[in-house]
């Protein structure tokens, strides 16, 4: 008898499924190198495997839904989890898959452009990768690979906040949604009356703030014991803020007002009627530190002219994830592992 099919939706598999695959299929106990430190689970975005004087730290991340840019996209992406882990990143491979209509020598060079010159601008080397053209895609997609290596006594794991913890938001939040909307849809929005000088600050929300942590994640953790970093990504700022708290088996208390809301990701969420909470926020960075640390982090970070602002503690697993609404109401924290860009995408 055929099992029956489960239709899934564009974006991360549930938490609870993902949970369940890497329970019957990638355990702890089905680690054959002991020196692999941490392996596969909810909210930890690399691997950590343990080389002797230091550990070397690895990731790897698609990039789907840009198209524009998009080498420097997989670059930042890979880079943004490794150096949340506090390790440098050294060293970059990438898989790029073609349309099989539409692939120029342009498309190509300007890809391989883009990795080579993003990649030598933060350090990193190229060392490999595979390109081909793929049956089936209507869009380019590159798939990143990074190594990185960290002192032990500086690894940063998304799972080492604790109850009684402060979560710190650095820029705000909705950033690389911006510069995708803006690039992805620019014909869209300016036929529907947006000025070019709006268009093209959205475009450039991929700069400026930017979708970069490496130079806030590198800092807070050279001058500060930084408990947990997590870039959220995908699911926007909940889902990031859901994952930190289920890999580090706590609660979370958020306070809304605090999280900041750029003027354009606003405008954007309006227009397209898109929860700037739930959609793609590569850019931001959470970080966990001792509460009566966390004011002492946000005046280095904003000395480094890295806005930053305490949005949050961490509390009991049994107290959930609960969020304080400007009007003082608290409600649970609704997050979704689907991303709002895909309502528009």
């Amino acid at each position: 008898m055929e099992k029956k099919k489960k239709i899934f939706n564009l974006g991360k598999l549930k938490h609870d499924y993902l949970n369940k695959m890497l329970h019957d299929f990638v355990s702890d106990l089905d680690i054959q190198d002991k020196r692999v430190i941490l392996g596969s689970k909810i909210g930890e975005d690399a691997a950590v495997i343990d080389m002797g004087d230091n550990y070397l730290v690895a990731k790897t991340d698609p990039i789907t839904f840009a198209t524009d840019e998009i080498g420097y996209y997989a670059v930042n992406a890979n880079i943004n989890d490794v150096v949340c882990t506090g390790a440098k990143p050294k060293w970059f491979q990438s898989t790029i898959l073609l349309p099989e209509k539409n692939t120029t020598e342009y498309l190509i060079e300007n890809i391989f452009q883009n990795i080579h010159d993003t990649c030598k601008s933060m350090g990193v080397t190229v060392i490999g990768g595979h390109t081909e053209i793929t049956l089936g895609l209507d869009r380019p997609i590159v798939i990143g690979s990074l190594l990185g290596e960290v002192e032990k006594d500086k690894l940063v794991l998304t799972s080492g906040a604790e109850s009684g913890d402060a979560l710190i938001l650095t820029k705000g939040i909705f950033i690389e949604g911006t510069s995708i909307i803006g690039r992805e849809k620019e014909g869209e929005l300016r036929e529907s009356g947006y000025e070019e000088k709006f268009i093209e600050k959205c475009k450039n929300y991929l700069y400026d703030p930017g979708m970069s942590v490496y130079k806030e994640a590198l800092l807070a953790n050279k001058y500060f014991k930084i408990k947990a970093m997590h870039d959220p990504t995908e699911g926007g700022l909940a889902t990031g803020i859901a994952e930190m708290a289920i890999a580090s088996n706590t609660g979370v208390l958020i306070e809304k007002e605090k999280i900041n809301v750029l003027p354009e990701p606003l405008e954007l969420s309006k227009f397209y009627n898109l929860n700037p909470m739930g959609t793609i926020a590569s850019g931001s960075l959470l970080i966990a530190v001792e509460n009566k640390l966390s004011h002492e982090l946000i005046n280095m970070l904003k000395e480094n002219n890295i806005v930053a602002e305490k949005i949050g503690i961490f509390i009991s697993k049994e107290k959930k994830l609960k969020i304080k609404e400007e009007n003082g109401r608290i409600k649970p924290l609704i997050y979704s592992e689907i991303d709002e860009i895909t309502k528009i995408l």
